[in-house]
Parts: structure tokens; C-alpha cells; sequence
């Protein structure tokens, strides 16, 4: 659920993965992959504008309480700032659970997968930056997998169709964002940029919030599962992150994408007995193999 994380961190390695290694990389993507999984328990009890709004809260409340995020940002910025409060926050936040209203957790975590390839695309067209021989080919065999897991929701009617534009949507908005962000985090780091655009979107949302009480009943299962996205997929996950790329790099790092739709698959299918078709499972191996191919640089990392 969120872009990559660059840090200008010393002592990068770049041999097999440690240990250590292995086990940021299992609990990012497992974090950021049970998302889906939480959020759809918050909207039992909550309507979608209040689980969009809790998550955004919860996740700036941890993020302003670690240290280092009081970083200042230039007058120059602010307005790249704000776009990402938007883009990365306030639209894809507010448009997932809205989607999981009529799609089941599974299916929004395995679109999700689709970020990277999104990411590429609009690298190309905003800063007509070429793509190379490996995102030729990933980004069509992406495009195939979407095609693919779109197709297992049409058969379930108009509700669900209309779920998977919307994630799509908000995908394309995390592609946009990353974009944005990476000359931003490349010049503040990672999580002063995050806590600051946390904090806009949840100015931002407010209003959907609020509008969202009525209607909305008090259970502590979904506070948890809401408290759950907030505090550990907004919160902790990046600060793993930013761990993870200090000691691998943030291009070795980024496989991490890849297990996201696979644990929300699975979590899915296992926890809430969500169903999924032999197609979908298909789109989703495609996704992944899509992602891995366009995220890849041309040349090696330095």
C-alpha cells in the first residue's frame, strides 16, 4: 500500500539478504498485505469515510511521535507536498474502502500489486522517459494480469465492477504519487515527507470523517482493525521500510511489493472465506511478474 522508500543511509550491502533482511522484508509485505484484511473488518462496524479517516489519524499520530520527522521542509515544496497529500493520501485512502464495500479484501489487495506498473507508465508520460527492454514487457504482461483478476469481478455484477475502477483509480493516484515523491524523500527522507502528508490528509478527509459518524456503530473489532492499517501499515511499516532500503537498497527493497497482493490473497481467501477465481489467481501471478519487470532498473543499482 505505499511507494518506495528512499534513504541516503551508509553501509548499504548489496550480497544475499541477512537474516534481518529477510525477516523486515516478511513483515513489511505482510503488514501492508493484511491491510485489506483489517479494513474490510472496519467496515462491519464503520462506514467507509470513517475508516479512512481513523486510518489517517492513527497513522500520523505514531509517525509525528518518532524522532527526526520535524525535519523543515522549503516554502518550495509545499506545493509538491500538498499534491501528494492528495494523491497519495486523501483519493487512494478514501476510494479502497469505498471499493470494498462491493469488492472482497482478495481482489483489492491483488489490484493493488498493479502500483508499479502504473508508476512506470506515468514516469513515461510525465518526464518522457523512455521505457527500457524489461518495462516493455512487464508493463503488458501487468496490464494482462489486471485484464485477468477485472474479469473474475465482472462475472459478480455492476457493484463489483464499479469496485475495481475505483481501486484502480486509486492505484494509478499511488502511481502518480510516488513519482512525486521521489525527489522529496530523496532530499528530506522518508518519513518527515510521510508524517507531513498524513497530517494534510487528514485535514483533507475530515469532512468525509465526520459525515461518516452517522450511520456508523461503535465496535471495538473494527477500532482495532482500523488502529491495525493506521498504526502498523501507516505507521510501523514504513519505518521498516526505511530500514530495510538502508540496508539493501531501495531498488533490491522494493521487492517487497511483490508479496502484498499474494498475503492479501491469501488472508482473504483463508480468513474471511473470501472468493476468488482461477482467473484471478492467474492475474495476480501476472501482476507480480508485470511489477517485478517494470520496477527493474536497466542497470544496476549504485
Amino acid at each position: 500500500m505505499a511507494g518506495r522508500i528512499l534513504s541516503t543511509a551508509h553501509g548499504t550491502h548489496r550480497g544475499s539478504f541477512a537474516a534481518v533482511d529477510w525477516l523486515l522484508f516478511a513483515a513489511v509485505g505482510t503488514i501492508w498485505g493484511s491491510s485489506f484484511l483489517f479494513m474490510a473488518i472496519g467496515l462491519e462496524a464503520f462506514r467507509p469515510g470513517l475508516v479512512t479517516w481513523l486510518r489517517i489519524l492513527f497513522g500520523a499520530a505514531l509517525l509525528w511521535m518518532l524522532p527526526g520527522v520535524r525535519t523543515r521542509i522549503e516554502r518550495a515544496d509545499l506545493v509538491p507536498l500538498l499534491i501528494l497529500a492528495v494523491a497519495w493520501v486523501a483519493i487512494p485512502f478514501t476510494l479502497f474502502p469505498l471499493a470494498q464495500g462491493s469488492v472482497n479484501s482478495a481482489i483489492a489487495g491483488m489490484l493493488n500489486g498493479a502500483a508499479p506498473i502504473f508508476t512506470v507508465v506515468i514516469a513515461t508520460i510525465l518526464f518522457r522517459r523512455a521505457p527500457g527492454s524489461r518495462q516493455l514487457l512487464g508493463i503488458p504482461i501487468g496490464f494482462l494480469g489486471v485484464a485477468a483478476i477485472a474479469m473474475s469481478a465482472a462475472g459478480e455484477g455492476r457493484s463489483q465492477m464499479v469496485g475495481v475502477v475505483l481501486i484502480l483509480v486509486a492505484t494509478v493516484c499511488y502511481g502518480i504519487a510516488f513519482n512525486v515523491a521521489t525527489p522529496l524523500q530523496q532530499k528530506y527522507g522518508s518519513l518527515p515527507v510521510m508524517a507531513r502528508i498524513l497530517a494534510t490528509g487528514a485535514v483533507l478527509t475530515a469532512p468525509f470523517g465526520l459525515g461518516s459518524l452517522p450511520g456508523s456503530r461503535f465496535a471495538w473489532f473494527a477500532l482495532l482493525a482500523v488502529a491495525a492499517v493506521g498504526l502498523l501499515g501507516t505507521g510501523i511499516a514504513f519505518v521498516l521500510m526505511g530500514r530495510l532500503v538502508g540496508r539493501v537498497g531501495a531498488t533490491r527493497a522494493s521487492i517487497v511489493g511483490y508479496l502484498i497482493p499474494v498475503v492479501a490473497l491469501l488472508l482473504g481467501v483463508l480468513l474471511r472465506n473470501d472468493e476468488v477465481e482461477p482467473i484471478a489467481v492467474v492475474g495476480v501471478a501476472l501482476v507480480v511478474v508485470g511489477a517485478y519487470l517494470t520496477s527493474r532498473r536497466e542497470t544496476a543499482e549504485v
